[in-house]
């Protein structure tokens, strides 16, 4: 599909701003913008997932990607953009549990949990909860080793950091979470999804639906060109390519009807425990 990317009517040209993972999974998804197809009234405002929840949630950014817990938390606020996500299929690589026990044997540990995700969060929260296991959980920001307090018997680490840091080093057990929810439930995982902020989806419904198609013939473009992609992630991380292709292959940046039904479940399983307040439903765009 051809973008052209100043379609836009003189009703239209008010600015929007886009939020914009700071990871490489995203990359796929922003090629295109990345590479021409970005209007002038679109602007582009990069942070980990963490940041651009907290942004979107007041209103500094219109259209973003969230972690899907913080979308359940707040379902009633946002629309979800179809068929885009940060999903998995078994293993992630970068969303992991590194660990000096078992997953079975933390109960009373002290496990770190990264701020910069509250899915992978929660997906910790009900890995343990299903196993009857009661930890002692802090968070706190963590980028390298020197991140993790003392003490320390689990950390969950997401993103980049995943990837780069030498964390065998320092912990003896690598879980990684994709891996366990699909050999536990059978279905994929879903870390992460495009949003819009209800309000003003009602009020500028063209306006979201051209950045729906931006975003498709973006994705598009990322796709045709996976090989540079992964040039420019494996110099951006210093990683060998091979590497970084192993992790693309793992990651899916659409949201199918299985994905929906993983999504669905997981939800489910977070209002069972009591960690949502109310059911949760996907509403779409």
């Amino acid at each position: 599909m051809f973008i052209d990317k100043n379609l836009f009517t003189d009703n239209f040209h008010k600015r929007l701003y886009l939020g914009k993972i700071d990871y490489i999974n995203a990359s796929p998804v922003y090629y295109g913008l990345d590479n021409g197809l970005k209007p002038d009234w679109l602007e582009m405002i990069e942070g980990p997932p963490a940041v651009l929840n907290k942004m979107i949630k007041q209103g500094k950014i219109e259209i973003s990607p969230v972690s899907a817990a913080f979308y359940g938390m707040n379902h009633r606020d946002f629309l979800v953009l179809p068929d885009f996500s940060i999903s998995c299929n078994g293993r992630v690589l970068s969303v992991i549990l590194m660990s000096n026990f078992p997953i079975d044997n933390l109960d009373g540990k002290n496990i770190v949990l990264t701020e910069d995700s509250a899915t992978a969060a929660a997906l910790v929260r009900l890995m343990l909860n299903g196993r009857g296991i009661s930890a002692n959980f802090s968070k706190k920001r963590i980028r390298n080793i020197s991140d993790i307090p003392e003490r320390t018997d689990a950390a969950l680490v997401i993103g980049d950091a995943a990837l780069t840091m030498p964390w065998e080093n320092y912990f003896s057990y690598r879980m990684d979470l994709g891996e366990i929810w699909f050999k536990e439930k059978n279905l994929p995982f879903v870390f992460a999804l495009w949003v819009v902020r209800r309000s003003y989806a009602m009020e500028h419904g063209e306006c979201v639906q051209e950045v729906l198609d931006l975003f498709h013939a973006s994705r598009k473009k990322g796709y045709e060109h996976l090989d540079e992609i992964i040039r420019s992630g494996a110099d951006k991380l210093g990683l060998d390519e091979l590497k970084i292709r192993e992790y693309y292959d793992l990651l899916f940046c659409d949201l199918d009807k299985e994905k929906k039904q993983a999504l669905q479940l997981f939800f489910d399983s977070l209002y069972d425990i009591n960690f949502f307040r109310e059911k949760v439903e996907l509403r779409f765009f």
